[in-house]
């Protein structure tokens, strides 16, 4: 008999409920090669929506690392209660820019963080724009997910810096409007630069920094998350979390998972290593369960998806937090 998927796995969450999808939204930015492309996922009812903005990652794959991917993710934030804006940054395979001449080719890891500026900068032109989500929105309670690349758009957000010294642009493209940040994978400090592949194609790996990283951040990742084309540490990927500073970071590290953990970039996507649907399931609904708490700090969502966690009778994984 094949074991159901279940949709948050043991941990607690509120009511699913039937949300929409609209796509894709296109806005003109200045400057910008192509439009600033969106799809919006929200709640069907209801109003004070908070705004989570997901930033994809840099995958191999045609459309997953766009506005079309993540599903598993975007579709269970939307169904419990957030209004996702979901952009495809510069980077997105379909553009056809990664090997174009364009600062910051072919990672876009700066324009990625400015799209959220953009996003926050003209909520109200977006609100107004997607048929009924017009006023709708609580523009005061906003959170961020990305994972990957994605998660370097989240810890770009919350503080973290490019320290290149040929780079003379402002270093800082953090955004305080943004409550809390949730870091999936992100990259960490190539302080063990393995090949030459990374040195020449991805040169600003060599320059990030987390020394003011201050915003709150909750960091997922996999104990088998090793990618040695960047470093040879498998703590390479919770560097954001073990090298920034103050109380309010948090790691949650999940037992012999992979980077794509368990399959968060797409329903049944061939890119997956290490499907897992169970994991899948439990890591969505703890990220939900942080970013809830982290915008309704009397909610204690966070701490029963721990407690939950950590009483399990096989725990997938375990979460530490700054003291």
């Amino acid at each position: 008999m094949s074991t159901p998927i279940t949709e948050h796995a043991d941990i607690p969450v509120n009511e699913r409920k039937p949300f929409l999808a609209y796509s894709a939204l296109a806005l003109n930015v200045p400057g910008r090669p192509v439009p600033l492309e969106l799809r919006v996922s929200f709640p069907a009812t209801g109003t004070k929506l908070p705004i989570l903005l997901f930033s994809h990652g840099h995958g191999g794959t045609n459309f997953l690392a766009s506005l079309h991917g993540y599903g598993p993710l975007v579709d269970f934030f939307a169904a419990h209660g957030f209004a996702v804006i979901q952009p495809s940054h510069l980077d997105a395979p379909e553009y056809g820019l990664r090997e174009e001449d364009l600062p910051d080719r072919p990672l876009f890891w700066r324009d990625r963080a400015t799209d959220m500026h953009y996003i926050l900068d003209h909520l109200s032109e977006i609100e107004s724009a997607v048929p009924g989500l017009a006023g709708r929105l609580d523009h005061d309670k906003i959170v961020t997910v990305g994972h990957s690349l994605g998660g370097v758009t989240v810890t770009s957000l919350m503080g973290m810096q490019v320290l290149d010294p040929e780079d003379a642009r402002k270093k800082d493209v953090s955004d305080s409007r943004i409550t809390a940040g949730v870091a999936l994978a992100p990259l960490g400090i190539a302080d063990e630069f393995q090949g030459a592949i990374a040195k020449s194609n991805y040169p600003m790996t060599q320059w990030i920094n987390f020394d003011n990283m201050t915003g709150k951040t909750l960091v997922v990742s996999g104990d088998e998350d090793l990618n040695p084309m960047f470093s040879d540490r498998l703590s390479y990927r919770w560097d954001a979390y073990t090298l920034s500073p103050g109380t309010n970071k948090t790691l949650l590290t999940f037992f012999g998972a992979r980077h794509m953990l368990g399959g968060i970039s797409g329903y049944d996507a061939v890119e997956t290593d290490g499907e897992d649907p169970f994991l899948v399931a439990t890591l969505r609904a703890l990220t939900w369960a942080y970013l809830w708490s982290a915008l309704y700090p009397e909610d204690s969502a966070w701490a029963d998806g721990v407690a939950a966690l950590e009483g399990a009778s096989h725990p997938l994984g375990k979460v530490e937090t700054k003291k």
